[in-house]
């Protein structure tokens, strides 16, 4: 894998619960709801552990594999256009994201856009 090895951790403040979070996190079709602009491949109705897809961006594929999945946290280990590893863990009103791989894509960058549309979809839902 070309590219360089990059690690980012964040963690914001989202206007979510914990049982809401795990939704947005582990249920396909509200991860395609904040996952814009990737496009995830067909997936049943909740991540479970050993369960792979695939996100799309443009030409760029991203596999992930679900390693670890429990109340409060999901491991995935990522292949393709990053080499590597991400894990989610949230709590009543926080979500953290922690990525380290190997890649030629920016990676903090990504992460940053990724939490932005999730807390921005979270936003929209609390206000509805």
């Amino acid at each position: 894998m070309l590219g360089t090895f990059q690690s980012s951790h964040l963690r914001i403040e989202v206007p979510a619960p914990t049982d809401q979070l795990r939704e947005y996190l582990t249920q396909p079709a509200k991860l395609r709801q904040w996952l814009w602009p990737l496009q995830l491949q067909r997936m049943g109705d909740r991540l479970q552990v050993g369960d792979t897809f695939t996100s799309e961006f443009l030409w760029l594929k991203l596999e992930h594999r679900v390693e670890l999945l429990t109340a409060e946290r999901l491991v995935l280990v990522l292949r393709q256009a990053i080499e590597g590893w991400q894990e989610w863990s949230w709590g009543d009103g926080w979500v953290q994201s922690c990525i380290e791989g190997v890649t030629p894509l920016p990676l903090e960058l990504g992460q940053t856009v990724l939490l932005w549309r999730l807390k921005s979809v979270l936003s929209e839902t609390v206000s509805s």
